[in-house]
């Protein structure tokens, strides 16, 4: 039996999604409250692999189990063994070819950026920030609309990347502002090793009139990391939703309670 769960977590104190010797990641946390519920080890597989630091409003994985149990239990019962930071928003059986990973069409990723001169400690691990009041959006829009498409992306790709090739589709990269706070919209695919970051630190770069839009294409025809800004913190980067085929059934994460619920409505 396979079945799918939902999570939400606030990637702060873990060391990313994957599973680590020291095991302080998502996955291991994850696992041994499945373990202690199931009364069985049980291996996860995820849609993305975090990095550390970063969150998750519509993480999804997959596991195969023979332990029987009513659907909600698992995630109810699965939450009374994990931490605070991490809970189960839905579970879900699915067919034996629904694999979260490779099942998955595309990827959206939100970024979160606090743009003010003084830093703010209750956004410290949540939100990015830089020090200027003001970005200039008309030239980061305009450096955005360059990166549109599927492209080599590799020099925004880190060099731990393991990914097979360095061309991803890039389908929408939007950019809205409430206040001092700034929230962008990456959606694709899927996505290199820190490239979402890496783009970001590009378009920081544009917005600080330190780089013109122009230069941006040059950094993507250059297919070098070096040519790019450097990678921007992962504070402010949330995994929001994964696509699949509607045959899934997946359910989709409920945005409604997070600012970016309401600017992206008209996008979806």
């Amino acid at each position: 039996m396979r079945i799918a769960l939902g999570l939400q977590y606030d990637g702060a104190t873990f060391s990313g999604w994957q599973s680590q010797q020291h095991r302080n990641t998502v996955q291991d946390a994850l696992e041994r409250a499945l373990a202690l519920f199931a009364t069985r080890p049980l291996k996860t597989v995820a849609a993305g692999r975090t990095d550390a630091g970063v969150h998750a409003l519509g993480q999804v994985v997959h596991f195969d189990t023979e332990a029987q149990r009513p659907i909600f239990a698992w995630v109810r019962g699965v939450n009374a063994f994990l931490p605070a930071s991490i809970a189960v928003q839905w579970a879900q059986h699915v067919p034996a070819e629904f694999h979260a990973r490779f099942s998955a069409y595309e990827r959206t990723y939100y970024y979160m950026l606090y743009s003010h001169p003084i830093r703010s400690p209750l956004l410290a691990g949540r939100a990015g920030w830089v020090y200027q009041a003001e970005l200039d959006l008309t030239a980061m829009r305009a450096a955005a609309c360059v990166l549109l498409g599927e492209h080599d992306f590799s020099a925004f790709r880190s060099s731990e990347c393991q990914a097979k090739s360095p061309c991803k589709h890039l389908y929408a990269l939007d950019i809205e502002a409430r206040g001092h706070f700034i929230y962008f919209r990456f959606r694709a695919n899927a996505f290199l090793h820190h490239m979402v970051r890496n783009i970001m630190g590009c378009l920081i770069e544009i917005g600080r009139h330190r780089q013109s839009v122009s230069w941006l294409q040059t950094v993507l025809e250059a297919r070098e990391r070096r040519q790019a800004a450097p990678t921007f913190m992962a504070d402010g980067l949330y995994l929001a939703q994964i696509g699949y085929l509607p045959t899934f059934k997946v359910p989709l994460p409920d945005l409604t309670s997070q600012p970016w619920g309401e600017l992206w409505a008209s996008h979806s």
